[in-house]
């Protein structure tokens, strides 16, 4: 990647997950020379992120835009000095104090701020008419809104109210974007769980081994074919169980069945979670019940008099993983030293702040820092603006909320 990409998730506060609202697992086959097939089943989720790499340009009406075409690694940003002339996120970010051009992945990467500032200054800053920070802020801030503006129109079509929800964030970039992304949603709590910068990668090797196996089988439920659906449902755990097995061996799995529904005439189906087992025509009132209590959560209220379909089934084994050990919060400690100052540029107060520079590896249980501040480590750096506060939790996450909120 050209840069550092960011990467948030929103979880609802006080509301239990399951896989009725969230978990829609989707199977990717990438094929190469002898054929053969790699399965990767994911949660179903609207990613909201943006790339380091992502060019920052003016279009026809003296807009400043982000994207989409990037940079990439080759040449990279204009600070990697690679050969890259076009300012990018990570340039702006560099720019802002919000990068340290010494300690980028670990020092691996010098970064060079004169060059990002040269092309900041080229492609944005001459031709708006503004100075270097205000054209890098434009940059950044075109960035965070997209970003907050997805995370709104997501939520709101959830039927959610995103001031519940704590923001997760994860990539390399995202530590540096999250709290202003909250300033802009009014999201009190965001968290930055350990390793964020290598995130995905970590979800990759933690994830259990699983497949999931599909078949399209259409039925009115007033008309449900039991025996019909059990005869793909055997197919189905056949075919998932010996993938599962090539590559588990004897691992203990769990089986996971999905329907996907709708009313008559939707254009569109929603995955319904329903346990699994051999059907009975007789079943057909509770997989309605489960239906519209699906549906229920999604969109306020049923439809009466409309005849409810079944278009599709979902079946996903897939090997146990261990139960998560629960954390509990916490919201005080004692400050945190600070070995050096920093100064970045705090959007919301739209000026260089002082701030205060806090190793990751200090950040133990209980340690506060008070924005604004810089959490630094070898994959990433965290900004605390000035509104926010940061604690270490337990489990070595971030815990990063807002002054002043309720806890």
């Amino acid at each position: 990647m050209g840069g550092t990409t960011a990467k948030i998730c929103l979880i609802e506060d006080g509301t239990p997950k399951t896989a009725n609202s969230f978990e829609v697992a989707r199977t990717y086959r990438f094929k190469k020379g002898s054929g053969m097939t790699v399965s990767t089943p994911v949660v179903e989720m609207v990613e909201i992120g943006a790339g380091g790499g992502s060019l920052a340009t003016i279009d026809s009406l003296g807009r400043v835009q982000v994207g989409p075409r990037s940079a990439g690694s080759e040449p990279g940003p204009a600070c990697y000095q690679r050969g890259g002339v076009n300012p990018t996120v990570t340039d702006a970010n560099l720019a802002l104090g919000r990068l340290d051009p010494d300690n980028f992945a670990g020092g691996a990467i010098p970064l060079s701020a004169a060059d990002a500032n040269a092309a900041i200054a080229r492609v944005l800053a001459g031709p708006l008419g503004v100075v270097t920070d205000e054209a890098a802020f434009g940059v950044t801030e075109m960035v965070d809104e997209n970003m907050a503006n997805a995370a709104r129109v997501h939520t709101v079509e959830n039927g959610r109210d995103i001031e519940h929800f704590t923001m997760i964030a994860f990539g390399g970039g995202a530590p540096l974007h999250a709290c202003r992304l909250c300033e802009k949603l009014g999201i009190a709590e965001l968290l930055i769980p350990p390793g964020a910068g290598v995130g995905s990668a970590i979800g990759f090797l933690k994830a259990p081994f699983s497949y999931e196996a599909t078949r399209g089988l259409f039925q009115k439920l007033a008309s449900f074919d039991a025996a019909a659906v059990n005869a793909a449902l055997t197919d189905m755990e056949a075919e998932a169980r010996a993938f599962v097995r090539a590559g588990a061996s004897d691992a203990p799995t769990v089986e996971k069945l999905t329907a996907f529904m709708r009313y008559s005439g939707q254009g569109w189906e929603i995955p319904v979670a329903l346990p699994y087992r051999l059907f009975k025509a007789t079943d057909l009132n509770e997989i309605q019940a489960a239906f519209e209590t699906v549906y229920r959560q999604l969109f306020g209220r049923t439809i009466d008099g409309l005849a409810i379909e079944i278009t599709n089934w979902s079946l996903m084994v897939a090997t146990v993983l261990p139960s998560a050990v629960p954390v509990t919060r916490l919201y005080e400690g004692t400050e945190a030293v600070s070995p050096r100052p920093r100064h970045f540029y705090d959007a919301a107060v739209r000026q260089m702040v002082k701030a205060q520079e806090v190793s990751r590896a200090d950040m133990t249980a209980g340690k506060v820092v008070q924005g604004p501040a810089v959490i630094v480590e070898d994959e990433t750096s965290t900004i605390v603006t000035s509104a926010y506060q940061a604690i270490g939790q337990s489990d070595g996450s971030l815990l990063l909320c807002r002054k002043g909120a309720a806890k």
